[in-house]
């Protein structure tokens, strides 16, 4: 199977989730799995079948973040030398040319990504384009409204 890029900060985020998860969250399922169990008929017993119900939720959610941490190539950006260059990991402030917008962007693997936070994938159009690039480079990213023209304002790797 192929490994998939994620920053160290992506990796350490699901491995606290992994540990809530089977630390504190699955106990406390069990427990209400067992009081619920001492209430009798389980036909009829809703909190048994919700207790069942986010147990399933969880075990779920602990084997997705196992199999995503065991296909993950961490990489950590603050120990690569990639000379002034867009790599994975960066971040990096652009500027659109036709409407004069600064925005920032954190470029991530796949299961990190999140555009409300800017945290884009490395597969998106925009990252795509910036890769291998430099501050004061120009870049056109292919959008589905028509190209956008970026210049590079800074990369940092933090």
């Amino acid at each position: 199977m192929d490994k998939h890029p994620m920053t160290k900060e992506g990796a350490e985020a699901l491995q606290a989730e992994l540990n809530k998860l089977k630390k504190e969250d699955r106990p406390r399922i069990t427990e209400a799995i067992a009081d619920a169990r001492e209430h009798g008929d389980l036909k009829e017993n809703a909190e048994y079948h919700a207790a069942r119900e986010q147990q399933g939720l969880v075990e779920a959610r602990i084997k997705h973040i196992e199999g995503t941490l065991s296909l993950a190539q961490v990489i950590d950006v603050t120990k690569l030398n990639p000379r002034g260059k867009v790599v994975f990991g960066a971040t990096v402030t652009v500027l659109n040319i036709d409407t004069d917008e600064e925005v920032t962007y954190k470029i991530v693997g796949n299961d990190e990504a999140h555009v409300a936070d800017n945290k884009i994938s490395v597969n998106s159009p925009i990252a795509r384009a910036l890769i291998g690039k430099e501050s004061g480079d120009e870049v056109v990213v292919q959008a589905p409204k028509g190209n956008i023209d970026y210049e590079i304002i800074d990369v940092q790797y933090i």
